[in-house]
């Protein structure tokens, strides 16, 4: 992180202990203020601390009301990832995923799953979610993008559902 940034953005100095809680955390701040990288560069702290967790199951949900955002996220995600060098495996979901691609999945699921609000649906409602059954986190970006709609309403059924597959621990979710 220090050879990357001169330091933490506000943003994320005041997001990490709050997310650190285990308590579901929302952080509010302008577009750049790097929201997104404190909610993933804790999850990687989070797995690369634990290996052991790894490799059994999604463990972080990354959701993005904006499918060209996911590609960004899953690009951008590589490189922290390699400089951390934990062995963490991060897939993509979204309804332009090819068959062959979801089936791999299912059978060697990623560590972390970036999708969207609606690939995250049909994954619950599918067998599928064999693989979400030990979700530790969501982190919902651009949550403003859907809140007030539908859409907004559809994503907190799906999130309430993610929390019911597994009933030993409730899902912390960062927005």
């Amino acid at each position: 992180f220090e050879a990357s940034f001169e330091a933490p953005t506000p943003a994320q100095a005041a997001g990490w202990p709050a997310i650190a809680s285990g308590g579901h955390t929302l952080i509010c701040a302008p577009t750049g203020s790097g929201k997104t990288l404190a909610s993933f560069l804790w999850g990687i702290d989070s797995l690369a601390r634990d290996p052991e967790r790894l490799g059994s199951g999604v463990r972080i949900v990354y959701v993005s009301a904006l499918k060209a955002l996911s590609y960004d996220i899953e690009r951008n995600l590589r490189a922290p990832l390699q400089g951390i060098g934990a062995p963490i495996s991060v897939a993509l979901r979204t309804g332009d995923t090819p068959q062959s691609e979801r089936r791999k999945m299912r059978r060697e699921p990623p560590d972390i799953l970036i999708t969207t609000p609606e690939s995250l649906y049909l994954m619950i409602s599918s067998g599928a979610r064999e693989i979400l059954g030990g979700v530790e986190a969501v982190i919902v970006d651009e949550i403003h993008a859907v809140a007030p709609s539908k859409r907004g309403s559809h994503l907190a059924l799906s999130l309430e559902r993610l929390d019911h597959l597994n009933p030993e621990s409730n899902v912390q979710r960062i927005g």
